[in-house]
């Protein structure tokens, strides 16, 4: 009797310890699908790109506290746009401070339970300078997909932000088919998000090549058209100099459903799910423009089964006012309806 009560208790022990070996394990091993991690994301927003945070955190506009601002605002996933290039040594090494704020920022979004985008977002310098631009993409994602290689499945990776310029279609397919691995050699399943060259034109979906055995791949666009509306009185896009321009007559909605038609007529052809990683109008638009052509594209978006990324949450198209602590009511209703 006492044997058996010692080989019970042994199997109670052991059985204890193996559930406490698997409540350790890192959430990263759970294998999502990239359709299920679309899912997951659906209502995103973009964070971070230009915030004074990454070279002097006591300088940030963005607090951590708004990671919780965001998920109460009805978000499920922050696209960072890092600008890593800037934060490397002459080894393309990552400053170790950098690296901690970046921990501090994943740690805070995942706290919220919001999809965490790490967006590589040095597309000027890619493409004014290929050359030049590759090898710190190669080490950026060799230096990322070790350190977050145990992080939670709610962290995905995106390659290179609006690959443009001298990083053609032909060029950037070649950098996929080499930067992937890269990736894979530390996290085979995670879900990494690609779009195509010409700053992730729509029109350039079909001269996108993506590995078909790949099966953890997102593929994104950015919509701003028509520019003419999207980019009025932007001064860093002089095609676009002449403001008062207005949005909304059912030749620009039907615009916007066909373009979006081409897109989703691509992703089912190629089975792939697709993340609308950017879109919006700049601040010199009327409101009532802006907030109808952002709510458009969110619900036209949605209406496919996309996920979709605001831009942005501060700086310009911005949809929180961070100097008064309070959502762009327009823009914020327009993006998640009441």
């Amino acid at each position: 009797m006492l044997k058996a009560l010692q080989a019970h208790t042994g199997a109670l022990a052991a059985c204890a310890a193996l559930l406490s070996v698997l409540a350790a394990t890192p959430a990263a091993a759970r294998e999502i699908s990239a359709g299920d991690q679309v899912k997951a994301m659906a209502r995103g927003i973009n964070v971070l790109g230009y915030d004074p945070l990454w070279n002097d955190p006591a300088k940030a506009r963005f607090q951590m506290r708004h990671f919780k601002t965001i998920k109460d605002g009805g978000f499920d996933a922050v696209r960072l746009n890092l600008h890593a290039f800037s934060h490397m040594g002459a080894d393309n090494q990552l400053d170790p401070a950098w690296l901690k704020t970046l921990d501090q920022v994943v740690e805070a979004a995942l706290a919220q339970k919001l999809t965490v985008i790490l967006d590589e977002h040095d597309f000027n310098a890619c493409g004014e300078d290929p050359a030049a631009c590759k090898p710190r993409l190669v080490s950026f994602w060799k230096q990322i997909g070790e350190r977050y290689k145990d992080a939670p499945d709610g962290v995905i990776f995106e390659l290179l932000n609006e690959p443009n310029k001298g990083l053609t279609d032909a060029l950037w397919n070649s950098w996929i088919a080499e930067l992937l691995p890269v990736v894979r050699a530390t996290n085979p399943t995670r879900n990494v998000v690609v779009g195509p060259a010409l700053w992730n034109n729509i029109g350039h979906l079909d001269q996108l090549e993506l590995p078909r055995s790949d099966r953890h791949l997102i593929a994104t666009v950015h919509y701003y058209l028509p520019m003419e509306f999207t980019h009025q009185g932007a001064s860093w896009n002089p095609a676009t100099p002449k403001t008062g321009v207005t949005w909304g007559t059912q030749a620009e909605r039907q615009r916007m459903k066909a373009d979006f038609d081409g897109v989703q007529a691509w992703a089912r052809a190629h089975d792939r799910p697709m993340l609308l990683g950017e879109f919006g109008a700049y601040d010199k638009g009327d409101m009532a423009s802006r907030a109808a052509y952002t709510a458009a594209a969110a619900r036209e978006a949605k209406a496919r089964g996309w996920a979709w990324a605001y831009w942005q949450f501060d700086s310009d198209f911005i949809a929180y006012d961070i100097k008064n602590d309070a959502w762009v009511t327009p823009i914020h209703e327009a993006l998640v309806p009441r």
